[in-house]
């Protein structure tokens, strides 16, 4: 894997993981596994197993569509490849525009409507848990809106369906591995919470700097070069230099 590739995956991941501790979504975490299980706080914390398998069943949801908007992405990309500079520099300023919008510096309404689907009932079973992960893809909340559209518009300049793919499966990780503890811990996690929640705007404000910074690379072509720069000084890098 080059190192652009893997510079690519940890911002895909840290965008998936800000995402989950965004406004929009840590708080409504104890309901979501809520409407999924159809158990109280007190039950879930002793049915953990139900718990965790029932987070795992809408994590699979929405990780498929999130894969498969990779897939397009690249696609619509390698279709526009002869002119891959400029995608590359025109998808740099779309993410800092999705940086500026996490920031409050601009507002986009497209991207601050809600969109998601709202289902008042669930499905039976895993298997609604399952359309109940899609659904949450399916449309952008407020908060998660600009960082998934920098993570997108970063999957459709990558070369390969493959990697952009890939891209949108890191960040599917970093909203799910969190999710997923909480499913199995939800009291720790209920703990947990009332300490991090005065942190919240920070939150934000990460991933406003995340996306202009990325999105400033982009623009400028250093993605690459910081990316082979990064590569240099891990442990690997330094022993071949021996």
């Amino acid at each position: 894997m080059s190192e652009a590739a893997s510079l690519g995956l940890a911002v895909a991941f840290a965008a998936g993981l800000l995402s989950f501790l965004s406004p929009c979504v840590l708080p409504l975490v104890p309901s979501y596994i809520g409407f999924l299980t159809g158990l109280s706080l007190e039950e879930m914390s002793t049915r953990r197993r139900v718990a965790f398998t029932h987070a795992l069943a809408f994590v699979a949801g929405f990780s498929l569509v999130f894969l498969l908007l990779g897939a397009s992405a690249t696609v619509l990309g390698r279709s526009l490849n002869y002119h891959r500079v400029w995608l590359e520099r025109i998808g740099g300023v779309l993410i800092i525009l999705f940086g500026l919008v996490c920031l409050e510096v601009i507002r986009i309404p497209a991207l601050l409507a809600e969109r998601r689907v709202h289902l008042q009932n669930k499905p039976v079973g895993y298997l609604g848990s399952i359309v109940v992960g899609m659904a949450f893809a399916a449309g952008w909340t407020p908060c998660i809106g600009p960082i998934l559209g920098g993570i997108f518009t970063l999957a459709s300049a990558t070369d390969t369906v493959g990697r952009g793919t890939a891209l949108l499966g890191a960040y599917s990780a970093g909203l799910a591995i969190p999710f997923l503890l909480a499913a199995w811990a939800v009291d720790r996690f209920l703990g947990w919470f009332q300490r991090f929640r005065r942190y919240l705007p920070w939150v934000m404000r990460a991933s406003g700097v995340l996306l202009v910074v990325v999105g400033l690379l982009l623009v400028s072509g250093e993605f690459t070069r910081l990316a082979s720069w990064l590569q240099a000084i891990t442990p690997a890098g330094l022993l071949n230099r021996l």
